[in-house]
């Protein structure tokens, strides 16, 4: 971080936003998923935040829509799980990836997805308190966008993002008014560029990005069609539609947005052709993939984008950073694009508020680079080696498209034929197909994120993954991992432990033995001027280890503590008691939140320096 832009002392942050009540504490530029769970965080702690966007209202389009246990996890501490599951599809609609030559047409098979494989169903259940479910973007945006603005957040529509300047004490950001056309600048002490796929915020930054941008065109068809006769028995978020055409083999890929009258189309195979495509052809297109024109198709929007594999270097300059798309971007495969955009807010904010509010130091702000952009880099990695594992299915099914139109219909018949050539292609198909675990049950992927950086006190120890870490769940207690998931409760509550930590505070996790460390945290809490709450999990605690699940993941002793961030990730993993808690949660807390300079507190003068 620049130290030009950012040599502000944790107290003098503090000082300075109380003594200027008219400036924004963060402009957040951006509307979409990643904005609008930026600002609403920031808001719940208290900030005052202006989101800026060019646009006249949320999404106009499905656009993203699986969201996965980890970003329910976040919607559950925002206080929208039931809203969110009002407005979504459940799990249960979500089963499988139904391969076909058509919905009408001879599957070819199905792939169980997103924790609805019987087999591996156990290991979602007892990985978190929440489901994933399905929610297109324009239904969750609004719900969003209320909470934020009930929250305190201004909005401010049809606002464009010309610019920004910054200084040691903050950030000028340029906007144009579009209704009234008027040049104008906000002032903050931060600003967050959540602005999308073409961030402006990110070229004003001149932050590089590695990997290749605009690697093909794509078109999603947004369409109604009552397609339940085909559907309602193989529930799925997505079908995929492989044909053999004289013009060359066509992939279809049709999701569900709502069962099963509403869809949204991607035709890849159409190339450059998307960016043309007219109402008329589209719903062409489509009927030949349903294969029953006597189904009602109804056009209701085309939306162009382009499939990128890109990855910022850095997700900041100064007193400015990026987000969701404006941070990475990708192909859709494993349904990660709107849940790394929401889990990126989800890191940022805390930190955000805390060096706003005086309790934090800047350098607290180095830490979202170091923990999101490897996190970054794995997703867009994953999601093209995902794009990679669907197109295998063309060449597996005979459809190789530098061969002729008559020699892949010969061989995409092989696939219904009572023959070894027959047996080879199905049992090819079948591999590719099984293949595709890594695209719709990636659980390690979504759940297994560690994060490494001075906002994690490391204690010299890597994590051991039993299985395949990108497949499966491993929960653990090591540093920087999200803290296991385990029913805790008593005679009146049932929770989760991520329930119990979280919110907008440091929490000391605690077991039978580990009345010291609850001491020591009242104490240094009043030392650093912080918010620390304590929870002890024990048979005489504030809860009970109801299943014992604690007890077998938490990974250390009874007289050990775990130390969690807001963002429910563990800052500091002590497995047994300490020698001096006072001084080792103190000496954590400094280092977690840069307050080297916060001063010598009475205790550092009997006991020597923090």
């Amino acid at each position: 971080m620049d130290e030009n832009l950012t040599k502000t002392s944790w107290s003098s942050a503090r000082q300075h936003r109380e003594g200027e009540a008219a400036v924004n504490d963060v402009v957040v530029i951006g509307s979409g998923p990643a904005g609008l769970t930026t600002a609403l965080l920031l808001a719940r702690h208290g900030l005052r935040v202006t989101v800026v966007t060019r646009e006249t209202w949320v999404a106009d389009s499905p656009r993203a829509h699986i969201t996965n246990q980890r970003t329910m996890e976040v919607i559950r501490q925002l206080g929208l799980e039931d809203a969110v599951r009002a407005q979504a599809s459940g799990r249960g609609t979500m089963a499988s990836q139904v391969v076909a030559t058509a919905f009408t047409g001879m599957e070819l098979g199905r792939a169980w997805s997103w924790g609805n494989n019987p087999g591996r169903q156990g290991e979602y259940l007892t990985a978190s308190p929440t489901e994933g479910c399905d929610i297109p973007q324009n239904r969750l945006e609004p719900l969003l966008l209320g909470e934020a603005a009930r929250r305190g957040v201004r909005v401010r529509f049809q606002t464009s993002f010309t610019g920004l300047d910054q200084d040691a004490q903050g950030v000028t950001v340029h906007v144009v008014d579009g209704v009234t056309g008027r040049a104008e600048s906000l002032r903050a002490l931060y600003a967050v560029g959540a602005d999308g796929g073409q961030s402006p915020v990110a070229a004003a930054l001149g932050i590089p990005f590695e990997g290749d941008a605009g690697i093909a065109g794509a078109m999603n068809i947004s369409f109604t069609a009552d397609l339940s006769a085909y559907v309602a028995h193989r529930p799925g978020s997505l079908y995929e539609i492989f044909q053999n055409r004289p013009e060359g083999p066509t992939r279809a890929m049709i999701r569900m947005v709502k069962p099963w009258h509403e869809w949204s189309a991607s035709l890849v195979y159409l190339g450059e052709r998307n960016s043309r495509l007219t109402a008329d052809e589209a719903a062409h297109e489509i009927r030949q993939a349903i294969g029953d024109d006597d189904v009602d198709v109804t056009i209701t929007g085309l939306y162009p984008w382009r499939i990128n594999r890109i990855v910022a270097e850095r997700y900041g300059h100064g007193r400015v950073f990026i987000a969701g798309d404006a941070a990475h971007r990708h192909p859709p495969t494993n349904g990660l694009g709107m849940n790394t955009c929401i889990q990126d807010a989800f890191n940022l904010a805390w930190k955000l508020a805390f060096v706003v509010k005086g309790l934090a130091g800047p350098r607290l702000l180095d830490t979202y680079t170091a923990e999101r952009q490897p996190i970054g880099q794995q997703v867009v990695n994953r999601a093209v080696d995902s794009w990679a594992l669907g197109a295998d299915l063309l060449p597996a099914m005979g459809l190789d498209p530098t061969l002729p139109f008559e020699e892949r219909e010969a061989q995409f018949a092989e696939l219904g034929a009572a023959s070894d050539a027959g047996e080879r292609r199905r049992a090819e198909v079948r591999r590719v197909i099984a293949e595709e675990s890594y695209i719709f049950e990636a659980h390690g992927v979504e759940m297994n994120q560690v994060y490494r950086s001075t906002a994690v006190i490391d204690d010299g120890t890597e994590p051991v993954y039993e299985r395949d870490a990108e497949l499966y769940i491993q929960p653990t207690s090591h540093p920087g991992a999200r803290i296991p998931h385990a029913w805790v409760g008593d005679a009146t509550r049932t929770i989760s432990t991520l329930d119990a930590v979280g919110g907008e505070r440091l929490t000391l996790v605690v077991r039978d033995r580990g009345q010291a460390w609850v001491d020591a945290a009242a104490r240094v809490a009043a030392e650093l001027g912080i918010e620390l709450a304590t929870i002890m999990i024990a048979q005489r605690g504030d809860v009970q280890d109801l299943y014992g699940d604690f007890g077998r993941r938490n990974g250390v002793g009874e007289a050990g503590c775990l130390l969690v961030r807001p963002d429910q990730h563990i800052a500091l993993r002590q497995v047994d008691a300490a020698d001096d808690p006072d001084t080792a949660l103190c000496e954590a807390l400094v280092r977690i939140l840069d307050r080297q300079d916060a001063g010598a507190t009475e205790r550092d003068r009997d006991h020597g320096d923090v």
